[in-house]
């Protein structure tokens, strides 16, 4: 069975999780296979990395592979999609293709990254096929919420698999193609072996809104505005950004752009046409200038991003906007799971200045790119697959989208998680092996892999705090002069009132004072005792031992 060419997908991120996308398909035998990557994307940080940027995919296993890697395929231009490119393609070098508007972004951003490398990057037409080794690959037009969306359809000697990338059912989706229905049942009469399917709202039922019913709202909230009024969203969104353009030119008010990511996708969106007959957009600068009655803001910062104006605002700290009461927020957009707190943070930071905030609790003002169950049962007829594994969600996700699936007379149905190998075919669809997988950090400048130490141990410093004691002693084991003693994140005194530090110190001198001679010359003994017994000192007046460090010098 070894010799036999399998076509297997092995994702590596973006299953049992929402973001960080990365799937691979692999044809050959399984000691020999050529590997198609399908998109390359990051997830932030959440409370479990304090002081993480993002979160990468590990691409260990692809690094190994090089050699037998024939392409990378970017569906959209989602950050979740194709955000580690910049930091993880100079580790491949390999062949990027992708569509006019994510090739336009991909660029835009790698300008605006000092240091960033030049991805050479070739633009494919939907419909046209494109020979990556054993793998035919065809861009499909799909909606979603970001213009130039794709599935992909992936044939090979062994079947023909549909990745569809995000994607939704819309009739009027304002900016970009409706989903090309034609093309995708044209598919199912080929005969689809596996659909490899956005899971995000396979909980919710119904069809998704359209992205025209949300304009519409966002017309009427402008024409009731009496003062000044802001919108946050994903700067990726054309269709909103070009929808709250046309609120405000129908109501004879200006946009101004206030972030850099907003920014860039606005200047890419205008080069390619897709907001024509929209009036130009103000800068920053034209803010204080304008009557209050005539402002529309567009704002960054829709999920509480610590740098992004919507929270410098709400936290009155943005050198150039400021909000009074009177004005309105509305929250163009969703919280992802996990920035619950923060955009909480925000809202309530706008509320107690008498700035009022509209969420899509209020009103229409926001639509999800993804499908609800009524969608997926429009795909699933359409495409009539043999085989289906559910991608791009949490487990819940996944789970309701099998259910779906199966009730939907799909014969194999495969969960899988980051990591699996699952054979679509030959033979039946199952879990045939695993890959390395995992997350790299993106830490300042740096890469960091998930198993070192050093987010564990700052996870571990933002709970206890941390000792540090500095000591000199002579040839003979004796004290040279006081023992330094720094705390930091320790109370200022213990149970009882007594002082920590004061504490800590006293116990240093008494643990070295009982040293028995021959240790009191060997430092790294004195260290092991010392950081012993300050956690242990510490614990006993705090209920809590902090981390330790201990420097003997010698002189």
């Amino acid at each position: 069975m070894s010799d036999v060419s399998e076509l297997v997908f092995a994702p590596l991120g973006g299953v049992g999780e929402i973001g960080m996308n990365l799937g691979l398909y692999g044809f050959g035998p399984r000691r020999n296979r050529q590997w198609l990557m399908v998109d390359l994307g990051m997830s932030f940080a959440g409370e479990e990395a304090p002081g993480v940027d993002l979160v990468l995919p590990d691409i260990r296993f692809l690094e190994a592979e090089k050699k037998n890697i024939v392409g990378l395929i970017l569906t959209h231009g989602h950050e979740d999609h194709v955000g580690a490119v910049l930091d993880l393609w100079p580790k491949l070098k390999v062949p990027v293709y992708t569509t006019r508007f994510t090739a336009g972004l991909l660029e835009a951003k790698s300008w605006n990254e000092p240091g960033a490398p030049k991805v050479p990057v070739t633009i494919v037409r939907a419909g046209e096929p494109l020979q990556l080794g054993p793998f035919e690959v065809e861009f499909i037009r799909v909606a979603h919420s970001i213009p130039d969306s794709h599935a992909i359809a992936i044939r090979t000697e062994a079947g023909l698999v549909l990745h569809t990338g995000d994607w939704k059912l819309d009739p009027n989706p304002v900016v970009g193609h409706v989903t090309d229905s034609a093309r995708l049942k044209a598919l199912g009469d080929e005969g689809v072996r596996a659909i490899i399917c956005d899971s995000t709202n396979a909980v919710r039922d119904g069809v998704s809104p359209s992205e025209a019913d949300v304009a519409q709202t966002l017309k009427e909230i402008v024409a009731q505005a009496k003062n000044r009024i802001c919108f946050t969203t994903f700067s990726s969104n054309v269709a909103r950004i070009r929808s709250i353009g046309e609120a405000a030119m129908v109501n004879d008010r200006e946009v101004v752009v206030v972030g850099r990511a907003m920014d860039r996708v606005i200047g890419v969106a205008r080069e390619q046409g897709m907001l024509d007959g929209i009036p130009p957009f103000r800068s920053v600068e034209a803010y204080g200038y304008l009557p209050r009655d005539k402002v529309v803001a567009l704002l960054t910062g829709s999920q509480g991003e610590p740098r992004a104006a919507l929270r410098r605002i709400a936290e009155d700290d943005h050198p150039e906007i400021a909000l009074s009461k009177g004005d309105v927020v509305v929250f163009s957009s969703r919280t992802i799971p996990g920035n619950e707190r923060v955009v909480n943070k925000v809202i309530n930071g706008l509320v107690k200045r008498g700035i009022r905030v509209v969420t899509d609790r209020d009103g229409l003002v926001h639509v999800s790119g993804h499908p609800r169950r009524g969608e997926l049962e429009q795909m699933y007829g359409w495409v009539r697959p043999q085989v289906s594994v559910p991608v791009h969600g949490e487990p819940m996700h996944l789970a309701a989208h099998a259910e779906l699936a199966r009730g939907l007379g799909v014969k194999e149905v495969v969960i899988c998680s980051d990591g699996h190998v699952v054979r679509l075919a030959p033979g039946p669809a199952e879990r045939v092996d695993d890959v390395p997988f995992g997350r790299l950090y993106k830490d300042g400048r740096l890469l960091i892999p998930e198993a070192a130490r050093t987010i564990p141990e700052r996870r571990k410093l933002s709970f206890v705090g941390v000792v540090s004691v500095a000591l000199a002693i002579d040839a003979k084991g004796a004290l040279v002069g006081d023992p330094s003693v720094e705390a930091t994140g320790l109370p200022e005194r213990g149970e009882g009132g007594s002082d920590v530090l004061d504490h800590i110190l006293d116990t240093v001198v008494t643990t070295f004072e009982n040293l028995p001679r021959a240790r009191r010359r060997d430092a790294d003994a004195i260290a092991e005792s010392l950081e012993r017994a300050v956690r242990g000192a510490v614990n006993a007046i705090w209920g809590k031992k902090p981390v330790c460090h201990v420097h003997v010098v010698e002189v």
